[in-house]
């Protein structure tokens, strides 16, 4: 029997987009800081608690430096809000009685923008965050410390995340992993577990709106 959901927050929970911390500024230079600063690798390394931000910074050079300073200056743009659907399943997982948690790749120093964006984060029963426990997905080990953490049998548990790699490792170790995609998709693979929440489309008692209205 499934006791236990644990949900990846960003891009599952809450919205996230890096390059909404860059708005208003010139689209191509923000094109080409995307295209040739390794963003993707730096992030990792931030969420991973790896590096300081200003070790970080200073390994960028004076070409990319001011750009990872609008990064974290304006981070909290980078956040657009709840996952729709997310927070009414969140409420409702609970209503069921599972134990919820949070497993996130995010830095330290930015995951306090994490509930203010997206408020149902702070229903979960607790929250694993990467950076500030040295350890990042897909890495085995940090599906580990969550489960000694927090008493979390991976035979009884679901985890929810939208990077394939990070579902493989978590199906590895014996979750039933879901590869997230939409959050009704995601009530379809819950209920294919066995888990009562309702099925996808409007809750009851609300009314389809025809799309444009």
């Amino acid at each position: 029997m499934i006791d236990t959901v644990v949900f990846d927050l960003g891009n599952v929970l809450v919205r996230w987009d890096p390059r909404g911390a860059f708005a208003g500024l010139d689209p191509a230079e923000v094109d080409t800081f995307f295209a040739e600063f390794d963003f993707a690798a730096f992030n990792h390394r931030q969420d991973a608690g790896l590096q300081p931000f200003a070790q970080a910074r200073a390994a960028a050079g004076p070409r990319w430096a001011p750009f990872l300073d609008t990064y974290l200056e304006r981070y909290a743009d980078t956040l657009g809000g709840p996952v729709d659907g997310s927070e009414d399943l969140v409420h409702e997982l609970r209503t069921h009685g599972l134990r919820l948690f949070g497993l996130t790749n995010w830095w330290a120093e930015t995951y306090h923008h994490a509930e203010p964006a997206a408020p149902v984060i702070a229903l979960l029963d607790g929250v694993v965050v990467s950076g500030r426990i040295g350890l990042a997905k897909p890495d085995p080990a940090i599906f580990r410390h969550l489960a000694d953490t927090y008493a979390v049998s991976p035979r009884r548990a679901v985890f929810v995340d939208d990077s394939p790699p990070n579902v493989a490792a978590a199906a590895a170790l014996g979750f039933h992993a879901v590869h997230f995609t939409t959050t009704d998709a995601l009530r379809t693979a819950l209920r294919d577990l066995g888990l009562g929440v309702r099925p996808p489309g409007p809750r009851p008692g609300t009314a389809a709106h025809p799309a444009g209205t």
